[in-house]
């Protein structure tokens, strides 16, 4: 691992963003977390974060623990400090079942106002077949002392973006023309990636990686906020140890909104996450 991790390896269920994304049981399908200020961009907290968050409410919810797909809806800002998740089981079977969830916050009038609405299916990864038959590849990333992270950039705005302090992002300089001031107007961004405390990667974690990187956004030429709309994301299977590789990519920007398909590698070239969402940008 880079020097980003910590000398003494976090485990998992025992690191910062077990602790971080950790839900309290205080009813049957009603869960109190404490969203953490560590995974904010700018104020706003993180969507993959929040996504990890009721990904873990709904494990616990529903008779199956690993998430097989997650689809969410942003509906407002989330704000770190207190929040409450509501679940509802759909459906249970025997290799699937289905239940949603909604995350509410507080507003300054002391109104609950919902943040995140999702519907999931979970099963159990370990179960699955070996039988892999695809055209996928992995993407091509010079190795990780060949790429930068952003304690390689200018000193950031405090507060700006606290997520990366927790995070191991070490990007592809070819997607990295943004930082320069010459985006490529490719829309494409990679890197290597995993959380800074050396922590493995899980389930919980891929809900988290496949929203982390810099936006697409970016590299076509388009600074600024880009918030999520919508975000679906599929598990394939359990990663192995070891640093993962994350690809995105966007085709197409039209009337203020652009897709980012992402997917995510381990280090045993298994393609063991992918997910699409709806972005919005803030055209000049």
């Amino acid at each position: 691992m880079p020097e980003a991790a910590s000398a003494t390896r976090a485990t998992i269920g025992d690191s910062e963003f077990d602790r971080d994304t950790a839900v309290n049981r205080r009813a049957p399908g009603v869960y109190d977390i404490d969203l953490s200020a560590g995974w904010t961009i700018i104020s706003a907290v993180n969507g993959g974060y929040l996504l990890a968050v009721l990904g873990r409410a709904l494990a616990d919810a529903l008779p199956h623990a690993d998430p097989f797909t997650i689809s969410a809806h942003y509906l407002t800002a989330s704000q770190p400090g207190p929040a409450v998740i509501r679940t509802d089981v759909v459906r249970t079977g025997r290799t699937l079942s289905t239940g949603q969830a909604s995350l509410f916050q507080y507003d300054e009038e002391g109104k609950e106002v919902e943040r995140i609405r999702v519907l999931a299916s979970y099963g159990d990864l370990d179960s699955l077949p070996d039988d892999v038959r695809t055209t996928a590849k992995p993407p091509v990333i010079p190795p990780m002392d060949q790429c930068f992270g952003p304690q390689d950039g200018p000193a950031p705005v405090e507060g700006s973006s606290a997520i990366t302090d927790r995070l191991m992002l070490k990007l592809d300089p070819s997607t990295l023309g943004w930082a320069l001031g010459a985006p490529s107007g490719k829309g494409e961004m990679r890197s290597w990636f995993g959380l800074a405390d050396g922590r493995d990667a899980d389930p919980f974690s891929l809900l988290l990686a496949v929203d982390a990187l810099p936006p697409t956004a970016f590299e076509i030429g388009i600074k600024g906020w880009v918030p999520t709309v919508e975000l679906t994301v599929h598990i394939r299977c359990r990663p192995a140890p070891g640093p993962l590789r994350v690809s995105i990519t966007t085709r197409n920007l039209a009337g203020g909104f652009l897709e980012e398909d992402a997917e995510v590698w381990d280090s045993e070239d298994r393609l063991v996450a992918q997910s699409r969402q709806l972005a919005r940008v803030r055209l000049p």
